[in-house]
């Protein structure tokens, strides 16, 4: 299956939704009826990343660990806990202290907010008010708990997610890949895997979103090939969320409400 294209026409975007529906409905013995979309928040609405990963390889330097810049683009999605675990396992054969972990996490956080606010994603207002339109449910599903950016959806996203509809790293005990996030959105939004729909744009993301059984877009909104996209098991893959956005109608299409 290809990445979808901004330059394909309807006909044959159409053509391909359906496909990618066809093939959800066949594995999953249902059928897809999207009532509600869970949304991932840096990269996904938030053009947050490149800030993040210049934070996360800071730190890492600081501590002499060893790390590139871009590593951290695929540990988008995993809890800030779960992301200094990972290096500490890496470099020093343990997990992190509970007291390491607050601290350290304090520390990359205050590195992001030095830098410049990132805008928000091309084409995720549009996508957020095609859902409002259609009476989609939105469910913020983020592995971060970074105040700074949370606090901005309201300003940016004007009606997009309620304060009650949004799971944070606060809210779980295991971030993505575990599909665990996603689960518990289902249930704010009481919904079922097969009227739900994951917005992703890093392969743990669409790796939990997969897991959960949802339907499962991903976005390559960063340095992350569509290929890797397609191995972590997304349904559909397209190459901006401006693609996606015009896209999401004949997707909704299904919807049977």
């Amino acid at each position: 299956m290809n990445t979808i294209s901004t330059t394909m026409n309807n006909h044959h975007r159409s053509a391909s939704v359906r496909d990618a529906v066809a093939l959800y409905e066949e594995r999953h013995k249902a059928t897809f009826n999207p009532k509600a979309a869970l949304i991932d928040m840096d990269g996904t609405l938030l053009d947050t990343m490149k800030g993040h990963t210049l934070a996360w390889h800071r730190l890492a330097t600081e501590l002499g660990i060893e790390a590139t810049r871009d590593e951290f683009y695929l540990y988008e999605g995993m809890t800030g806990a779960a992301t200094i675990n990972k290096l500490f396992r890496r470099a020093f054969n343990r997990d992190a202290t509970r007291e390491e972990i607050t601290e350290l996490y304090a520390r990359k956080t205050g590195y992001f907010n030095e830098l410049p606010k990132a805008g928000t994603i091309p084409g995720a207002a549009t996508m957020i008010e095609t859902l409002i339109r259609r009476g989609i449910k939105r469910v913020l599903v983020t592995g971060s708990g970074q105040l700074s950016n949370l606090e901005r959806l309201d300003t940016d996203f004007p009606g997009g997610f309620a304060a009650d509809m949004r799971i944070t790293a606060h809210n779980v005990s295991r971030g993505k890949p575990d599909p665990e996030p996603y689960l518990k959105a289902m249930a704010l939004a009481g919904t079922s895997p097969c009227e739900s729909i994951v917005i992703e744009n890093a392969p743990s993301g669409v790796e939990a979103g997969v897991r959960s059984g949802a339907f499962t877009v991903a976005v390559t909104t960063g340095p992350i090939p569509a290929e890797e996209m397609w191995k972590a098991g997304a349904d559909m893959v397209f190459p901006t969320m401006t693609a996606f956005a015009e896209a999401l109608p004949d997707l909704l299409s299904n919807n049977r409400l």
